[in-house]
């Protein structure tokens, strides 16, 4: 199941919207991130891992959506980490005891809503604001924390392999999707944190999106560029060119249009309640 993409760095790639696992190989064990989705792609996760010798010790999640939340019994009971927002956000939105039942009828595709294992979703521990790295046994993981997309998001730099862990942003078949719902200004929000990805961009020799394609290292400004425009055209109503929206998007991502129209829409609400743009 698993793909090297870098030294000690290896990705599994879910059926479900191309969701990218991600495992770091560290001292004693390996370092797993956003470990998603489907319950038998994570039970066969964790049967290569324990044929290679190497049990988990540690996970992270980069943000509090479901799809980033999940694990399964047979990865063990490694402590999850997240960053203290994300966490945060995670129990609060899971104190309802109804939760659990709404994300899977709600948030869910219908045809793999009983595929997804959620007794374990959203066990994470969030680490303090000043720890900048992720506490483990292996190449040093810098948490590069930011507010677009969701609540306490967070890209992982891991240093010494020239890899980038991008969570829900930098995506071939994704458009930046803002966080609509918490943020006073997402537009701006945005483009910080690409601000912060561009930061840390020539380091980065292999870029891991949370859905889609792995770039290399000539994709990585690209994709930072791609993404601000986008963003610029939304926040300036121009006319929007960008491939992974209409006709030229990927098979089976012609959604991702209904997502930008979604978007374009919630922004004009905003601006007109508001008076501001976004």
């Amino acid at each position: 199941m698993l793909r090297q993409v870098a030294e000690g760095v290896l990705i599994h790639e879910s059926e479900f919207c191309q969701s990218n696992a991600v495992v770091v190989h560290g001292r004693a064990g390996v370092l797993l991130i956003d470990p998603g989705v489907l319950g038998y792609e994570m039970a066969a996760l964790a049967d290569d891992l324990r044929e290679l010798g190497q049990p988990v010790v540690a996970g992270f999640s980069t943000h509090p959506h479901w799809d980033h939340l999940l694990w399964h019994a047979l990865l063990g009971a490694a402590p999850r980490y997240g960053t203290a927002r994300c966490a945060a956000t995670v129990r609060d939105r899971l104190s309802d005891p109804r939760a659990k039942a709404r994300i899977a009828a709600q948030l869910i595709p219908p045809d793999i809503a009983e595929q997804v294992p959620l007794d374990l979703l959203g066990l994470i521990t969030g680490l303090p604001a000043e720890m900048a790295q992720i506490p483990w046994d292996g190449p040093k993981v810098r948490i590069v924390e930011h507010q677009a997309h969701a609540p306490g998001h967070a890209a992982l730099l891991i240093e010494e392999r020239g890899v980038l862990v991008a969570g829900d942003m930098l995506s071939d078949v994704l458009i930046p999707m803002l966080d609509l719902n918490v943020t006073a200004d997402p537009i701006e929000d945005y483009l910080a944190a690409l601000g912060l990805l561009e930061g840390v961009a020539d380091d980065v020799d292999v870029v891991i999106p949370g859905h889609g394609s792995i770039g290399g290292a000539d994709q990585v400004h690209a994709r930072i560029d791609q993404d601000r425009a986008y963003v610029h055209a939304l926040r300036d109503a121009h006319v929007l060119s960008d491939p992974r929206v209409g006709p030229l998007a990927k098979d089976g991502w012609g959604w991702v249009a209904d997502v930008h129209a979604g978007q374009l829409q919630r922004l004009a609400q905003r601006s007109e309640r508001d008076g501001t743009p976004g």
